[in-house]
């Protein structure tokens, strides 16, 4: 696989920092240096990728983390913290479709990663906050507690001791909570301060981390050549922990949709969290579950007051490139709505996005790429739940690279890595790529339906014409106004203007690019061309 790249540097991706990433240092990270063989090379420098680059290191292998932009850049740095077992209404939605084997299997993985990732914060020094985990329903009745009830079978035929709760003397919190599931010593925590210590844990082991270069090709020969913007490293292994796999073999990308979620955080008076301290809560079983509401609390020193709570909020995701009746910024919108509906001087301090991948048979998929030899692994598709996920796969890959005998991994590992596909399935696979195929005729034929020249987009929007046939994005961020081809080089799909983060997202397969055509993420890994003279008037 080659590609070409510039190497352009995104203008939307710091566009909005998040609560953890905002006023903080880069993370440490070494120079380049092309040209060494290594035994493992690790591609992304999230949760997933530090985790299983400290766990090789450890044990005694040469490993290098490669990471396009900086430490915890995109979903990690990105995500509102919660390390749980209890993941809204996750555990009913895998046992409607798959075994209590599976079910089991699952909650176990994540139950190890949970405790791999406690115990290294712990010795790290990582804060950690201790949270009773809710799933909710906002009102009583109908649908809403028909999935509260269904996600406590769930969660108690996993094992897991969770309870039923209502609302008022029981749950007593500022926003509507009527009936829901309780599961205590769940966590929280400020996830780039434990980046932080993964990535000085790693280096102190002898590892190496590079940021700032992309891996644009891998050659899966003995060892893999791992080609970057900045040169060529080999490795006997390679890991592509970059939330969907940049390599299409296997055809990950349409195994899986991109999701996007929405984060936000603010400062409320002293008592304006009261409440909530004690607990994490995400709602479910709600007419609308792109409408879901996820909220905790975060010390408040991390906008350097000294005291108290902040609120922050999560939720009102959609498909990447598809927000559908309400646009990216609309839903960061209702976030803050929210807030005030909680308490009527909440003040934003951030906002940001994330972007996550769900496999279509709900499980995430880890181990060894197709067509890479034996040689290239991946992990992706965790559902928003990264944290537990990706420590699992961490394990997981752990395991497969330093080769332990399949009798002597974890029952859990071997049950996912032998999981069947089932109809399900391939019935929410063949609606996702009719979705697919809607959205790449309908994304070719509006842009032809607008020619080029047209009025130049006013400040923070952007919009897609047709000159000679092919789509042009053209938008104004910052006072300048810049026209790139819209057309994702992955697969072709006509990209969508992304009103909260000034991006050009795709549709398809939920490739990301800044307003001037630099890659963000996904499964693209060339950058959008510019098209210096597109007229508008």
């Amino acid at each position: 696989m080659t590609t070409d790249s510039d190497d352009r540097t995104g203008t939307a991706l710091f566009r909005a920092r998040s609560l953890w990433r905002s006023g903080r240092e880069p993370i440490p990270t070494q120079p380049f240096v092309a040209g060494i063989v290594y035994d493992d090379v690790v591609v992304g420098a999230g949760i997933t990728g530090l985790s299983t680059a400290l766990m090789l290191a450890e044990a005694g292998r040469s490993v290098v983390v490669l990471e396009a932009e900086d430490v915890g850049a995109l979903a990690t740095g990105n995500t509102t913290g919660k390390i749980s077992l209890l993941q809204g209404s996750r555990l009913s939605t895998i046992r409607r479709h798959h075994s209590k084997r599976v079910l089991e299997a699952y909650v176990d993985s994540n139950r190890d990663g949970q405790e791999w990732l406690l115990e290294f914060c712990e010795r790290a020094g990582v804060q950690v906050e201790r949270r009773t985990a809710y799933s909710y329903a906002q009102q009583a009745g109908g649908d809403s507690a028909s999935a509260v009830e269904a996600e406590h079978r769930a969660a108690r035929e996993a094992g897991l001791p969770a309870t039923i709760v209502e609302g008022g003397q029981e749950v007593d919190v500022p926003f509507p909570f009527a009936y829901g599931v309780a599961l205590p010593g769940q966590a929280q925590f400020d996830a780039m301060e434990a980046l932080g210590a993964l990535a000085a844990a790693f280096v102190a082991a002898g590892g190496r981390i590079h940021d700032g270069t992309r891996v644009v090709g891998v050659t899966a020969s003995e060892p893999c050549r791992v080609r970057t913007t900045r040169g060529e490293v080999q490795g006997r292994t390679v890991v592509l922990a970059t939330a969907t796999p940049i390599l299409d073999r296997g055809l990950y990308f349409s195994k899986t949709h991109g999701l996007r979620s929405y984060g936000a955080s603010f400062e409320v008076p002293d008592a304006g969290t009261e409440g909530l301290s004690e607990g994490m809560f995400l709602s479910i079983g709600d007419d609308d579950p792109d409408r879901s509401r996820s909220i905790r609390t975060a010390p408040a020193r991390l906008i350097g007051r000294d005291s108290g709570d902040l609120l922050v909020l999560g939720g009102n995701g959609h498909p990447v490139g598809r927000p559908g009746d309400f646009s990216e910024q609309q839903r960061l919108d209702d976030l803050a709505e929210f807030a005030r509906s909680i308490h009527p001087d909440a003040r934003l301090t951030h906002s940001w996005s994330a972007q996550d991948y769900e496999s279509h048979n709900l499980i995430p998929f880890v181990g060894l790429l197709p067509r890479g030899r034996g040689r290239v692994y991946l992990a992706t598709g965790y559902a928003k739940w990264g944290l537990t996920n990706g420590v699992a796969a961490a394990l997981r890959l752990r395991d497969e690279i330093l080769g332990v005998p399949r009798v002597e991994r974890r029952h859990w590992h071997r049950v996912l890595g032998t999981r069947i596909t089932k109809p399900a399935d391939l019935g929410r696979g063949a609606k996702d790529g009719a979705i697919v195929g809607v959205s790449m005729t309908r994304g070719w034929l509006g842009a032809s339906t607008r020619p080029v020249p047209v009025p130049r987009p006013a400040e923070g929007e952007g919009v897609v014409a047709a000159s000679r046939g092919v789509p042009v994005g053209i938008s104004t961020v910052d006072g300048v106004t810049c026209a790139v081809r819209a057309v994702c080089p992955h697969l072709g799909g006509v990209l969508e203007w992304n009103d909260a983060e000034r991006s050009w997202d795709c549709p398809l397969h939920a490739s990301r690019f800044a307003a001037d055509g630099a890659r963000i993420e996904g499964p693209a890994v060339k950058d959008l061309p510019v098209l210096p003279r597109t007229r508008t008037r």
